[in-house]
């Protein structure tokens, strides 16, 4: 099992790394979560190409004007120079990237992992939200559950479903490639018939059998998200039932017997008070 599980997901793939993954082109941001880090493209800016160009000249303007005040403060011309050159190269770069859209290079070596069919990709992003959905459970379970033994195992149940995926498209495009032989005007006891026949149904079984295996991963996933979302709510209606007994222990005892004088009480002294006054204001006026 690898230390670290990286995650990328561009227009086009998704690919799964034991290392960090490079971009190709475009930005994207790295989000981590114990051992597995997702890297999220970031939308293209939109900036066009004679945008890019203004705003680049601007600054190029600027960093010229500053030069040549410095040179004149007595700086030797090449610092500024210099300094403005690297200035303007570096934002046109960054400016160029922000403006495509994201791309990863495709990573080798042991434990990468490239999927380009849909299905496959679909599969795997549904498994990303619901390895989210059970890391955000953890926090309320601190004392149900070791944190790195679960992490390395969501990990590996990632990394497991990403091979798995892997193997399943490949099987994919065996099969479309099986079926799309045209075997017609050849005898059906042919060599050749009878061993294409074999492969497809040797391709059919290992279909079958890596479907079973994904989808046993996926409901052990699910089981397990459902099972602490489930427990979480749990704790939390037997919380709120419980600071409700609190409060209706407190009114059954007379605690807010007061309150309910409150308002008669006060209207009788408002009433007295109001005839003193015109008591007053009567005797005034005699």
């Amino acid at each position: 099992m690898p230390a670290e599980l990286h995650i990328g997901m561009d227009a086009g793939k998704t690919v799964m790394a034991p290392y960090a993954l490079k971009l190709r082109t475009g930005r994207a941001t790295r989000h981590r979560s114990g051992s597995v880090t997702e890297v999220v493209p970031v939308a293209p800016s939109g900036a066009s190409l004679p945008a890019r160009l203004t705003s680049t000249a601007r600054l190029a303007l600027s960093l010229i004007f500053v030069s040549a005040v410095l040179f004149a403060a007595g700086v030797p011309w090449w610092l500024p120079f210099g300094a403005s050159v690297a200035t303007v190269a570096t934002v046109w770069r960054r400016r160029s990237r922000a403006a495509q859209e994201a791309s990863f290079e495709t990573p080798t070596g042991e434990g990468a992992r490239t999927i380009v069919a849909p299905e496959e990709r679909a599969v795997l992003r549904r498994a990303v939200g619901v390895s989210r959905r059970i890391r955000r459970t953890w926090p309320g379970l601190p004392d149900m559950i070791d944190p790195d033994l679960a992490d390395r195992s969501l990990a590996r149940a990632l990394e497991d479903l990403g091979g798995l995926l892997e193997r399943r498209q490949e099987l994919r495009r065996l099969r479309s490639e099986l079926e799309g032989v045209r075997d017609q005007g050849v005898p059906a006891d042919s060599p050749a018939v009878l061993a294409l026949a074999e492969q497809r149904d040797r391709a059919g079984e290992l279909w079958r059998e890596a479907g079973a295996q994904v989808n046993r991963i996926l409901r052990s996933l699910d089981r397990t998200a459902l099972a602490g979302e489930a427990f979480l709510r749990e704790r939390q209606i037997g919380e709120t039932a419980r600071q409700a007994e609190l409060v209706l222990t407190g009114l059954a005892h007379g605690q807010g017997a007061p309150v309910a004088e409150a308002g008669p009480e006060l209207a009788d002294r408002t009433a007295a008070v109001i005839t003193a006054y015109r008591e007053l204001a009567a005797a005034g006026q005699s």
